[in-house]
């Protein structure tokens, strides 16, 4: 604490300065203030949307399922947003709520892990006596049977000084709560890897030996949602360093409970070339397709996007960002116009477009700069030679025709589609992210819809976790129990070494 001045000994000038700077705190204080009480509010409302949905009778005209997935989606939220408030209100110390939780079933196998002191000697120099200790028990699952582990910290006291020590005890992803690590790494990938929605995976604990009800699994969902998310904020600043993007966006269904109803929301897929040493993937949840959901989560970034010819993503293209357009969506409207009417002028369009898939497969095991030179060399040629002919035959079909169609998709979008060539780091097409988006389009015959856009922002980060960790080649559940296991302690200007691309398990570390 620092001392406070003697007002005294302070002249005129002195007391002038120290008055303005108490006054500058004073107002810096008074918007922090201001601006947590707005953030206090909000949470406030949110929350009380949520139980006013979770407890009324707005999901009367859905069915079972649709029901069981809303009730889980909403208790979730609850739990997150009462997870915030708590964090976000520093003025007034929560009140401890002591949980009445029944004990584990004594017959769960147990495994013992004992917590003692480093050093049983007193600082005084006398030798600490035990004098009993502290046992806490958590809940832990591998596919198909449940153990518990049983915590023993031994309380060690010194008689001269009557002062007793402990083992400290260890943080948790949730502060308090029964589930391991691993236990909360099984639910989450059970969800959002496996789609398996809680209804479900509250049948296949009971089965299991223990009924855990869908309610405080939800609650635990929406914990970690609030606790991964400075991991996925940390993954999202890596991605936008890097030079080369891809970008995809696709629909999913999202269900407003008040009108009992579901509208069109958006899942949008952000990740880094196949080829690139960061291999990440992230999501970002919207209620919309509009473009101002692009230019925000790349605001600010240069460098060049993949994407295809959504105009949501032309606005960034004013503002630094270079268009790479795919040469797959080009190839696609050839393909569906041959597919249509068997046409020649679409048959031969496709095959100098093969060719040039061609010789991408030969580049792919070569550096960028190789890459860029045989491009320069071989593909160059071909795409002078297919713009040329894609020119004349566009003279040659009236407008308005498929063809004309096919043929004006190319031409109009020529300079993006064949930047490819001028850098051997970035692709000929969409692809990759295109493969990263089909976890969500399997999610979405299993989930049904997003229950909020909460629920769907949670998705969507965990999600990003998940497939980043596959992408790096690491099993997402390993992942995942390390990291929640290690995250707590984690200092945060180190937390990017929890990123999936730096990740190495703890016992490697």
């Amino acid at each position: 604490m620092t001392t406070p001045p003697d007002l005294n000994n302070l002249n005129a000038d002195q007391l002038r300065q120290l008055a303005a700077q108490l006054l500058a705190e004073s107002a810096e204080n008074k918007k922090l203030i201001h601006n947590q009480q707005l953030l206090n509010d909000k949470l406030k409302h949110e929350l009380a949307v949520l139980k006013r949905h979770s407890f009324g009778k707005s999901s009367e005209a859905l069915n079972v399922h649709q029901a069981s997935l809303l009730d889980e989606l909403i208790q979730a939220d609850i739990a997150a947003v009462e997870m915030e408030l708590c964090h976000a209100d520093t003025r007034t110390k929560p009140e401890k709520r002591q949980p009445k939780r029944s004990p584990l079933p004594p017959e769960l196998p147990r495994q013992i892990i004992e917590h003692e002191p480093d050093n049983t000697q007193c600082d005084c120099g006398c030798q600490l006596q035990r004098i009993g200790e502290d046992i806490s028990e958590k809940l832990d699952y591998t596919p198909g049977t449940f153990t518990v582990e049983r915590h023993i910290r031994g309380k060690w006291a010194c008689k001269r000084c009557e002062r007793i020590t402990q083992a400290p005890v260890p943080l948790q992803i949730i502060d308090k709560g029964i589930p391991t690590s691993g236990l909360l790494a099984h639910l989450l990938i059970a969800k959002y890897a496996d789609h398996l929605p809680l209804y479900r995976q509250e049948k296949i604990f009971a089965r299991a030996g223990l009924a855990i009800s869908r309610s405080t699994l939800a609650e635990w969902v929406g914990r970690c949602g609030v606790a991964l998310q400075p991991l996925v904020d940390a993954l999202r600043e890596e991605l936008l360093q890097q030079p080369v993007l891809h970008a995809d966006e696709t629909p999913v269904p999202m269900l407003d409970p008040g009108k009992k109803k579901t509208h069109r929301a958006y899942i949008w897929a952000y990740c880094s070339t196949s080829a690139a040493t960061v291999k990440a993937v992230v999501y970002d949840f919207a209620e919309t397709r509009a473009g101002a959901n692009a230019r925000r989560f790349l605001e600010g970034r240069q460098g060049k996007l993949v994407c295809d010819d959504y105009s949501g993503y032309k606005a960034g293209f004013t503002n630094g960002i270079t268009e790479i357009g795919c040469m797959a969506h080009a190839r696609r409207k050839f393909y569906d116009l041959h597919l249509a009417n068997k046409s020649q002028i679409a048959e031969q369009a496709l095959q100098q477009i093969q060719r040039l898939y061609d010789i991408e497969r030969e580049a792919k095991a070569l550096t960028a700069e190789a890459r860029k030179q045989l491009r320069r060399e071989q593909s160059t040629p071909i795409l002078e030679r297919l713009h040329q002919w894609l020119m004349l035959h566009r003279q040659k079909v009236p407008n308005g025709s498929a063809t004309a169609k096919a043929i004006d998709y190319s031409l109009k979008r020529w300079q993006a589609l064949t930047h490819y060539c001028d850098d051997g780091n970035v692709p000929i097409d969409n692809n990759h992210v295109e493969n990263q988006i089909r976890p969500w389009a399997l999610g979405r015959s299993n989930w049904l819809f997003a229950g909020s856009l909460r629920s769907g922002q949670r998705a969507a980060a965990i999600m990003s976790l998940i497939q980043s960790a596959k992408l790096n080649g690491h099993d997402p559940y390993a992942y995942l129990k390390d990291v929640m296991q290690r995250l707590p302690m984690q200092r945060a200007s180190a937390i990017s070494e929890l990123l999936p691309h730096n990740w190495v398990p703890a016992g490697k570390v």
